[in-house]
């Protein structure tokens, strides 16, 4: 095969940075959606951007998982699952991602 060919020889590992990113991202976005109400609605595009970004990392974290421990990855993945489960528990979350929702 050409030079650019792609072959079936594992590639170079993925960063650390990666692995352990998408993990603190998925967690932290869960207690963040959890923890502190929501207080304006955003806008559907924002809000389907969200739930792409939401399903893009939990896709890249199950694309590294040999990267990450395993508890810290089923640890993560429960919490991207959380977050697209929170969008089903009522209108308000559906728009905001946040698990409530209060006026100031």
């Amino acid at each position: 095969m050409g030079e650019g060919a792609m072959s079936d020889q594992p590639s170079k590992a993925t960063s650390p940075i990666v692995c352990y990113g998408l993990a603190v991202y998925l967690i932290g976005s869960l207690l963040w959606r959890v923890l502190i109400p929501a207080h304006e609605y955003p806008g559907s595009t924002a809000t389907w951007l969200g739930i792409a970004v939401d399903v893009l990392a939990i896709v890249g974290l199950i694309g590294v998982r040999a990267g990450v421990p395993k508890a810290l990855f089923w640890i993560a993945l429960v919490a991207g699952i959380g977050l697209l489960a929170i969008r089903l528990t009522s209108t308000a979350s559906w728009w905001t991602g946040h698990l409530m929702y209060s006026v100031r």
